[in-house]
């Protein structure tokens, strides 16, 4: 087993365990720890998630990479997956069936420090694992309400999920579980601001009916008033007074 360890340190793109049946990523170390296979692709340079991963891997480490977004999928072959770190990143998006395959068995999901301003609910909802979602530049609005409400945060970092951004100009720069904790609904606020909107809305369109009809009666007005004027000027013979009078 010494054996093993040493020449995994020496040799970071291949794996010399004898219980490992596939190559290791290109760039990445893998090694057994204690009977579980640890694959270490920290600070690779590493743009994208790694195709090959070995299917027995327990521990992944995908920090202090470049990597911009987790892909549907990207982990559905990792059914023995407890630990997975892709901290100090640059990931912006999450698709929605990011984590598939993983909810099981996965313990511990790290996304901090990336730059990650919101995230769907779907990809989280039915994970078991602790998540740190710390120091990320996120919007406060209900989505990521409700995602808190869903996730099992690590307690150790939740106080560092800050509001860069905010429905509310008040909220920004503070930590989202302090303001929830005060009684703040992200999700009324949006309500509200929905409900003035399509109040707005109505008012624009009656408003555009009650001119239409104001111009039209003016119009029909305009046109009876001219026409008025046009039979009072022909000689009275040619018009009958009950004409005219028909007319006002």
């Amino acid at each position: 087993k010494n054996l093993v360890q040493l020449l995994n340190s020496c040799y970071p793109g291949g794996c010399f365990n004898p219980s490992c049946h596939v190559s290791c990523p290109q760039r990445c170390q893998c090694t057994d720890n204690s009977g579980a296979m640890a694959v270490l692709c920290s600070s690779r340079h590493l743009e994208e998630i790694p195709q090959d991963i070995p299917k027995d891997a327990v521990y992944l480490k995908l920090d202090a990479n470049k990597i911009t977004k987790i892909p549907n999928n990207a982990f559905k072959h990792l059914n023995h997956l407890e630990e997975l770190d892709l901290s100090r990143n640059a990931i912006e998006k999450i698709d929605m069936a990011a984590f598939k395959g993983v909810a099981d068995g996965l313990q511990m999901l790290d996304l901090s420090n990336n730059h990650i301003q919101s995230i769907p609910k779907e990809a989280l909802v039915k994970l078991n694992a602790k998540i740190r979602l710390s120091n990320n530049p996120w919007h406060c609005e209900c989505t990521l309400q409700e995602v808190l409400w869903e996730v099992k945060l690590d307690p150790e970092s939740v106080n560092e999920i800050t509001c860069q951004t905010s429905v509310r100009e008040e909220y920004i720069g503070k930590p989202l579980v302090q303001i929830l904790d005060s009684g703040v609904n992200f999700c009324n606020i949006r309500q509200k601001t929905t409900d003035i909107a399509m109040f707005i809305t109505m008012f624009g369109w009656f408003t555009m009916v009650i001119t239409y009809v104001v111009y039209y009666v003016r119009h029909n007005q305009e046109d009876a008033r001219k026409h008025l004027e046009y039979l009072k000027s022909l000689p009275s013979t040619q018009v009958p007074k009950e004409t005219i009078s028909t007319i006002l």
